[in-house]
């Protein structure tokens, strides 16, 4: 392969994949053998065996398939009566508290554990007294902590920054990249991730120096948070404390679903990802994690409305024919576009019911499709970011 570019542009998605955006207008992005079930999306990940050049035009006249009806206008497209979608202009959507509940009592491990790791190796963990728990959104790491055990966590990726963990250092120096170096120079005795995150190479390097890598299937949806905090707990030997800590969180999440307003016309969201600086703007559909959140709180993901799958190149008659009451945002992504007046800017957004209404609701980064032991509290914030009455 030939060197990249120094002006090439590298952003990660939200499914865990790398696109690359060249200067002369071209896209790599890599190849994936992943199942459908992961958190799998636009072009897969970035453990790939190989990349793909493909040139925006075409990518954008595969996105033809989001214009499914033809063009039509605000008025056409119509929008929901609900009051989510008035002109209550942005919102910010925020958790109650911005730290980590851990069970009470600390459990103590039961070691050794021996545990199927989701890449299909048989783990066996011995000693779970310094614990790096890493993957994209820093929902392992909230589990640990939640579980009690945040006392012996030793590290942390980018986006683990709950208050708890924040003073810890980083292990992924490139972004969402593991550092080998780091990593070893704080010497675990387990690593948890899923494939979220790498390089892969990185993750054999740990196991060939004796450290045992449990692998946590990275399925990004409400019905997954039990199963991966099972997994957890039981790579950690404790499998009761999992149990414990799944009562809780399933019930927090049965309680956020109960509290959305039921009858009327539920609002159209459209989940936009965008990374201004990389030149990508998405629109998540069927899949794509966001859904699952949107459907969470009594609302229709727009973008599976309109038959997409995972997250595709957004255009505008794609988005005017989702006809999105509430545009819902990442915060960085909204920062990089330059707020809701340069998200206005984007094509086919200000021809939307959410557009004329500047109805934008943005919810942190590690938040939103974190799907760890916080997605009950995150339901909870985005519902009443959404329904709040305005004004």
């Amino acid at each position: 392969m030939s060197a990249m570019p120094d002006d090439a542009v590298l952003e990660t998605l939200p499914d865990g994949s790398v696109m690359t955006n060249l200067p002369d207008g071209s896209v790599i992005s890599p190849l994936s053998d992943r199942s459908a079930g992961g958190r799998s999306g636009l072009s897969g990940h970035h453990h790939g065996r190989g990349f793909v050049v493909r040139k925006l035009a075409t990518i954008a006249a595969a996105a033809a398939l989001l214009a499914t009806a033809g063009c039509t206008t605000v008025a056409e497209a119509g929008g929901s009566s609900s009051s989510a979608g008035g002109d209550c202009g942005i919102v910010t959507a925020k958790l109650d508290s911005d730290d980590i509940s851990p069970l009470d009592p600390k459990p103590s491990p039961l070691l050794p554990a021996v545990v199927d790791s989701a890449d299909g190796k048989k783990v066996t963990v011995t000693d779970a007294s310094r614990i790096l728990a890493v993957n994209l959104y820093g929902s392992l790491a909230e589990i640990v902590f939640s579980l009690g055990l945040g006392g012996s966590v030793v590290g942390r990726d980018t986006s683990t920054t709950f208050p708890a963990a924040a003073h810890l250092p980083l292990v992924t120096p490139q972004g969402h990249d593991l550092g080998a170096e780091a990593v070893l120079k704080l010497d675990p005795t387990v690593v948890i991730a899923d494939d979220s995150i790498g390089p892969a190479a990185v993750l054999d390097q740990l196991r060939d120096s004796g450290i045992p890598v449990v692998m946590i299937d990275d399925e990004a949806s409400l019905e997954a948070v039990p199963k991966h905090i099972r997994a957890v707990a039981a790579a950690l030997g404790v499998a009761d404390a999992g149990e414990r800590l799944v009562t809780r969180v399933q019930g927090e999440i049965d309680a956020a679903k109960a509290s959305a307003p039921k009858g009327g016309q539920p609002p159209r969201i459209a989940f936009l990802y965008v990374r201004g600086s990389a030149g990508v703007y998405l629109i998540g559909g069927k899949g794509a994690g966001s859904d699952s959140m949107i459907q969470a709180i009594g609302a229709v993901d727009a973008g599976t409305s309109i038959g997409l799958e995972k997250f595709r190149p957004m255009t505008s008659e794609g988005l005017i024919n989702a006809a999105p009451d509430v545009i819902l945002v990442m915060t960085e992504g909204l920062n990089s576009v330059g707020g809701v007046d340069g998200l206005l800017t984007l094509p086919g957004v200000a021809q939307t019911p959410a557009g004329v209404n500047k109805r934008v609701v943005d919810m942190e980064d590690g938040i939103l499709l974190n799907f760890g032991a916080r997605t009950g509290r995150a339901i909870q914030a985005l519902a009443e970011a959404v329904y709040a009455p305005c004004g």
